[in-house]
């Protein structure tokens, strides 16, 4: 958090999420790659989307990473597609999960979205069978 703010609860739990979620590699990268410019924004994201949204127990882990993948995949946001594909190791969505998510974007977002969406996974899914971070 900025030195203005103590962490509160919601960034602690947000941070072990994001990290259960993400990984402590990424996690780490993000961090020490933060400069005073982003510092804030991920300060935010930990706490909004990983401490208020992804530790809420209505959903799993599982579940919520099948949602993130078809809306981003949905907005076109590619980077962020396969960074969550990633993920999945730590949240136990399986590629079949990925797959029905991706033929429901075909249909509600558009055969192109889905089509892009599957490119990077498959991408995604060499490298990581590959063994590689990717």
């Amino acid at each position: 958090m900025s030195e203005l703010h103590e962490p509160s609860e919601r960034f602690e739990q947000g941070m072990a999420t994001r990290r259960a979620v993400l990984g402590d590699a990424h996690v780490d990268r993000a961090e020490a790659s933060s400069t005073p410019f982003d510092k804030p924004f991920q300060d935010l994201i930990t706490e909004a989307a990983w401490g208020h949204v992804w530790s809420r127990p209505t959903l799993t882990k599982r579940e919520r990473s099948i949602v993130t993948i078809a809306l981003l995949a949905a907005l076109g946001q590619d980077d962020e597609v396969a960074m969550h594909v990633r993920a999945t190791v730590n949240t136990g969505a399986s590629r079949d999960d990925i797959c029905e998510a991706l033929l429901h974007v075909a249909i509600y977002a558009g055969v192109p979205a889905a089509n892009h969406a599957i490119k990077i996974a498959k991408h995604v899914f060499e490298q990581m069978d590959a063994g590689k971070a990717a």
